[in-house]
């Protein structure tokens, strides 16, 4: 039996939990699996092979995060039941955006046309708009910018890479 507590701390705990779990997925996709975790992602930005890609591993990580917190909170640590459900909500919620609706990875194909699902939908799109671990926009998946500034951030940012590229370029020729 889970200890008894007032629901309304408890209900703040989990809707606290869900929206930081936004935060704490941007800055895991960005600098985790855009970086040194790139090794797991990238089977996520190519083509798909099969029902499942090494970056699921990533839901298996957070999965066992949010089990062990549920596990402690109901043997004594009872706010961190309540952070492991709030886990859960926003994996569902995941499972529901991402593998759903952006990559319809279940049977139920939708493609939204209006409103915040268009635009979580481009968000996305817009990310995977970049072959490889560099230069990509839009690192959330339940918060997305407008699609308009995502693609004025990925023409800004391919201009930088080709600028660094062209003087990378005019140091390896040398002086003339």
């Amino acid at each position: 039996m889970y200890p008894r507590t007032p629901m309304l701390p408890n209900a703040a705990i989990v809707l606290f939990t869900v929206v930081a779990m936004e935060a704490v997925a941007w800055l895991v996709h960005k600098y985790l699996m855009h970086g040194p975790g790139w090794g797991w992602h990238a089977s996520h930005h190519a083509p798909r092979q099969g029902w499942f890609e090494k970056n699921d591993l990533y839901a298996l990580v957070s999965a066992s995060v949010s089990i062990l917190l549920i596990w402690l909170g109901l043997n004594g640590h009872p706010p961190l039941l309540w952070i492991g459900i709030g886990m859960t909500v926003y994996g569902v919620l995941y499972f529901i955006a991402h593998d759903g609706l952006v990559h319809q990875r279940w049977p139920l194909r939708i493609t939204p046309r209006s409103g915040y699902l268009k635009r979580l939908y481009q968000a996305h799109r817009l990310h995977h708009a970049v072959h490889g671990r560099d230069g990509a926009v839009s690192f959330g998946f339940l918060w997305a910018p407008s699609p308009q500034k995502l693609r004025e951030e990925l023409q800004r940012l391919r201009a930088q890479r080709d600028a660094e590229g062209d003087a990378a370029a005019a140091r390896r020729a040398g002086p003339r």
